[in-house]
């Protein structure tokens, strides 16, 4: 599998790291100056996480840190987007989460 999340479609970007020298004028120096780039990649903070869709399935999906805090997932079912709690599945069910259901 890809390293991009399910949800929000974050995936690796790329960026730079700069190599500076010099002092910054602040501290009574002339400046800093730029003195190389080199290429570096920008991961997201993906976690597997098992969860237990409204059907009542479990599926694993790939889930930044962001989704897992926010607690709301936003899944295309069909041609519609389907929005639910994160309900992480313990074991194939979760028993609070099935009685929430029948209530």
């Amino acid at each position: 599998m890809s390293r991009v999340c399910a949800v929000t479609g974050r995936r690796t970007r790329i960026g730079h790291q700069v190599k500076r020298r010099g002092l910054a004028k602040k501290d009574g120096g002339v400046g800093r100056r730029v003195t190389g780039r080199s290429k570096r990649t920008f991961k997201p903070n993906l976690q597997p996480v098992r969860i237990l869709t409204p059907d009542g399935q479990v599926k694993t999906l790939k889930l930044c840190t962001k989704v897992i805090k926010r607690g709301v997932i936003t899944l295309k079912k069909g041609d519609k987007q389907v929005s639910f709690p994160l309900v992480k599945a313990v074991r194939g069910r979760n028993r609070q989460f099935t009685k929430a259901q029948k209530a």
